[in-house]
């Protein structure tokens, strides 16, 4: 499917493999745009219908026209360079330990499995 913009990338993050507690929402306008980023964090963000609503809202109100979602659990919900030092693991995730490597990661260079969907104004994406 060709990407349409703006596009939108949803990434779920949370302290393992199976547990969301953060999801990114990052809208690009153009292949060489940064993009605005939103990020939304809670316990049980999987089952909140109101987290729903306002990742639909904020895909509607940037007119995101393509979704390009991973369907598992990317990394660690904390922030490298934020929350701890740059190249270090995360010290509150033990999970992640040595499985990711921040900005350079290399799952980004080719996500094997991933969704692209037109998007409605219902939009749904999976989450673990």
């Amino acid at each position: 499917m060709k990407t349409t913009f703006p596009n939108a990338m949803v990434v779920p993050y949370g302290p393992d493999d199976h547990t969301v507690t953060k999801i990114v929402v990052t809208i690009f306008n153009s292949a060489d745009d940064e993009g605005v980023l939103r990020r939304w964090v809670k316990h049980d963000i999987v089952n909140d219908p109101n987290i729903t609503r306002e990742i639909n809202e904020f895909l509607k109100a940037y007119g995101a026209r393509t979704v390009v979602t991973v369907n598992k659990v990317f990394g660690c919900p904390h922030e490298e360079g934020k929350d701890f030092p740059r190249g270090d693991d995360c010290p509150f995730c033990p999970f992640w330990k040595g499985k990711q490597a921040g900005e350079n990661d290399p799952r980004w260079n080719n996500l094997s499995v991933r969704q692209q969907k037109l998007v409605t104004y219902n939009y749904k994406f999976w989450l673990p």
